[in-house]
């Protein structure tokens, strides 16, 4: 991963943590999003994506999200390797594993720069 998308990877899950402990919570999940497709390219922070997405569950109580995210963590490097994790993919329990969805602008020049 080059320097300018792990920043903005890590920057997103801080931003996450600061919504999350304002009480922001779609905006925090937002930004878990947002890291997520940022990831999924590379096995370990991809891993960590989904391991703060079943975290910020689990504090939320939110079983549905949990155990949605457990093949999810199991998944997630196999897939970075393989070079099959779908472009886009928010990683929540809420969408398909290998479901592709569109890139928000702002993250595609991030994830084109990578490559």
């Amino acid at each position: 991963m080059k320097r300018k998308l792990a920043e903005a990877f890590e920057r997103e899950l801080a931003q996450a943590a600061d919504a999350e402990a304002a009480g922001a919570l779609p905006q925090a999940w937002r930004h878990l999003e947002r890291a997520h497709v940022l990831s999924q390219a590379h096995a370990w922070p991809h891993v960590r994506a989904h391991w703060a997405m079943a975290v910020f569950a689990w504090r939320r109580q939110n079983v549905r999200e949990l155990l949605g995210q457990m093949p999810r963590l199991l998944l997630a490097a196999p897939g970075s390797w393989s070079g099959r994790t779908p472009l886009g993919n928010t990683g929540g329990a809420d969408v398909g594993i290998l479901t592709p969805m569109p890139i928000p602008e702002e993250l595609k020049s991030l994830l084109e720069a990578d490559r």
